[in-house]
């Protein structure tokens, strides 16, 4: 399948009101696709949204911790645009406690926004991937997902490397439809995770280029994994 003939599929993002998010939006929106927007705080998601045609957009109040919130969600967006093409898992947290001090609490809260948020959507939407026939799922992972930094991130990067593992057990389980998933794993993003106005990093909008460009390959060039890196690193 060309590049061409994906334009205009339906794409949705979780965590898309702010940072890679709603950077990813504003990029696939321009690129001519149908959005389905997703975010716990629904006035947030709006006042952020990509300025597109109303007939080409649906905002959705969405809560990674609650499989009845996707489900409405998947579903809405069936509603509406009759299909899924694409889905990108962008919404996640970090707490930065060590080994050590970690609270079981934040633990469990990562693992089930960083983690099981994505698997409950990829579930959900895969019958619809499969129909499309050239269904893509892209999982923002990290570097996090690839290597552990004396104590820094513990519990994070524990939940990114769970995360890489479900990227390649959808690739597997959808493969033969046409289905292609890619975990992106950045370094350090100018986001308000770390330093937005650190201009020496990624920037958000070089993870939505190469978002765009993933989703547009054809099915015979699957990217399985795709570091990004901003400095010097051993598995990059």
């Amino acid at each position: 399948m060309k590049p061409t003939e994906m334009d205009g599929r339906v794409v949705m993002v979780s965590g898309a009101n702010r940072g890679i998010g709603a950077a990813i939006a504003g990029r696939l929106a321009a690129d001519g696709h149908r959005l389905s927007l997703g975010a716990r705080r629904l006035d947030a998601l709006a006042a952020g949204a990509p300025d597109i045609d109303p007939d080409r957009i649906l905002l959705n109040s969405y809560d990674a911790v609650d499989f009845d919130s996707a489900r409405r969600w998947v579903d809405a967006t069936v509603d509406r645009f009759g299909r899924v093409d694409v889905l990108v898992n962008c919404a996640g947290i970090v707490d930065r406690t060590g080994l050590e001090a970690m609270e079981e609490d934040a633990l469990d809260e990562m693992w089930e926004v960083n983690v099981k948020g994505p698997l409950r959507l990829t579930r959900l939407a895969l019958p619809h991937l499969r129909r499309s026939g050239s269904g893509r799922v892209v999982n923002l992972a990290s570097m996090s997902a690839k290597r552990v930094k004396g104590d820094a991130l513990p519990g994070y990067s524990m939940t990114k490397y769970a995360l890489l593992a479900l990227s390649h057990a959808v690739r597997q389980v959808g493969w033969d439809d046409g289905v292609r998933v890619t975990a992106l794993c950045p370094g350090p993003v100018a986001t308000d995770m770390m330093d937005p106005d650190d201009e020496t990093i990624t920037q958000p909008e070089d993870v939505a280029d190469l978002v765009a460009t993933v989703i547009e390959l054809p099915n015979t060039a699957s990217v399985s994994e795709l570091l990004i890196t901003c400095r010097l690193e051993a598995w990059a």
